[in-house]
């Protein structure tokens, strides 16, 4: 097994079950607490957090099936982990604290996602 394989799924487990909790927070805690495009926002990288922690599962169970995965694989781990961390919490510090310059962090943060998602293509093609 590869050593990366247990850390993405433990991790995807952690973002994705993190990804509900700050759904379910969305609406019980913060809908009377701050406007609706804030809230809008938060539910945006709510939404994307649950969307690549699956994408994370997909890389581990991957992972956890081939003999000699190719380095564009883990990378695309790597990237899903990366573009939650900046794509969806930059939304998060955004849509909470409403400094609006948080806003321009996120699509560094899509960017990884693209790229997680390129380099996962790539890795399609290279299992055996």
């Amino acid at each position: 097994m590869h050593p990366m394989t247990q850390f993405f799924l433990s991790l995807a487990a952690i973002l994705g079950g993190l990804s509900v909790a700050a759904g379910a927070f969305a609406s019980h805690a913060l809908r009377e607490k701050i406007s609706d495009s804030s809230l809008e926002i938060f539910e945006v990288g709510a939404r994307y957090q649950m969307y690549h922690a699956l994408a994370l599962l997909v890389v581990a169970l991957l992972l956890s099936r081939v003999e000699s995965p190719p380095p564009t694989l883990v990378a695309s781990g790597w990237l899903f982990i990366i573009g939650i961390v900046i794509f969806s919490g930059s939304l998060y510090a955004l849509s909470l604290s409403g400094v609006k310059s948080l806003g321009a962090i996120a699509p560094l943060g899509g960017a990884a996602f693209i790229a997680g998602w390129g380099a996962l293509a790539f890795a399609a093609w290279s299992l055996k």
